[in-house]
């Protein structure tokens, strides 16, 4: 089991670093620089980017929910009865969620999630909030 804890967590925090470093990316350095292209190219790369991007989301949000109910199933015995912990990883699990549908939004083809596309910049900035935050509590979940 031990090997297992250790691969399960590893992926979950590489996949972590992936999607939240890719998203940052796009939101601070991608999006600004291709505002400064003409609309067609723009529109180009936009939809190169978010074609590739999208796999990444998919697979990394596959990756995150096998890791982490594994990673929860396995922490359980070690804070039965504390609350707070619970509390902190159901905190992080329904932000984990908003996470997971805005980034399908923004990524996908469907017509009800046009005005999220619309409005990538501000969706994508809700990411990394919400993701940094998941961060601020997975950090203080693990030393407290």
């Amino acid at each position: 089991m031990f090997t297992l804890d250790v691969v399960s967590r590893i992926v979950h925090v590489a996949t972590a670093i992936t999607l939240v470093g890719g998203s940052a990316f796009l939101l601070f350095v991608l999006m600004p620089a291709a505002k400064q292209l003409e609309e067609a190219p723009h529109q180009q790369l936009s939809k190169l980017v978010m074609g590739r991007w999208k796999r990444f989301v998919h697979a990394g949000i596959l990756l995150f929910l096998l890791s982490g109910f594994y990673n929860y199933y396995r922490a359980i015995a070690k804070h039965d009865g504390d609350g707070l912990y619970h509390a902190l990883i159901g905190t992080k699990m329904l932000l984990a969620l908003g996470i997971f549908f805005l980034a399908s939004a923004l990524v996908g083809n469907s017509a009800a999630f046009e005005g999220i596309r619309k409005n990538r910049a501000k969706w994508l900035g809700w990411v990394v909030f919400l993701a940094a935050i998941i961060v601020i509590i997975s950090g203080y979940v693990k030393v407290r």
